[in-house]
C-alpha cells in the first residue's frame, strides 16, 4: 500500500475502480471516506457514478495517510485535515503531525484554563 504521485496522473477524472487499485482498497472504503470526510467530493454523473479529479485524488492520499499509514483514528485525521486547512505553510511530513498535535494540545489547555476560571469565579 503506498501512496499515489498525482504527478504522474494524466487523465482528467479516474472512476472509483481505477482509484481504488491506486491505493489498493475496496471501493466501500472510499464511498465510506466520502461520506466521513466532507471535503472529498468527487464529481458524479446522471447515473451517480463517481470520478475523481487529481486533486480529490490528492486529498485521498493526505487520508489515506493519516488513517492507514499514521494510524491516525477517524475523527484524528478529520481534526488533522481541519487544521492543516487553517494552517497554509508548507509544513511536510512529521512536521505537520507535530503542528497538528500542538495545537490540539493548546486547545485542549484553553479549554481547561476557562473551566478553571469559571471555577475561581464560584468561591
Amino acid at each position: 500500500m503506498a501512496k499515489v504521485d498525482t504527478s504522474q496522473l494524466t487523465k482528467l477524472y479516474y472512476s472509483i475502480s481505477e482509484v481504488a487499485e491506486m491505493f489498493d482498497v475496496n471501493m466501500s472504503l472510499i464511498r465510506f471516506w466520502e461520506k466521513e470526510f466532507p471535503a472529498l467530493q468527487p464529481k458524479k454523473n446522471k447515473r451517480g457514478n463517481r470520478y475523481y479529479s487529481p486533486k480529490e485524488i490528492e486529498k485521498l492520499n493526505r487520508i489515506f495517510e493519516l488513517v492507514k499509514e499514521k494510524g491516525y483514528t477517524l475523527d484524528g485525521a478529520k481534526k488533522a485535515l481541519r487544521s492543516k486547512k487553517q494552517d497554509n505553510s508548507e509544513l511536510q511530513g512529521s512536521d505537520v503531525e507535530i503542528q497538528t498535535n500542538q495545537e490540539v494540545i493548546i486547545k485542549r489547555l484553553e479549554e481547561i484554563k476557562s473551566k478553571l476560571v469559571e471555577f475561581k469565579d464560584r468561591l
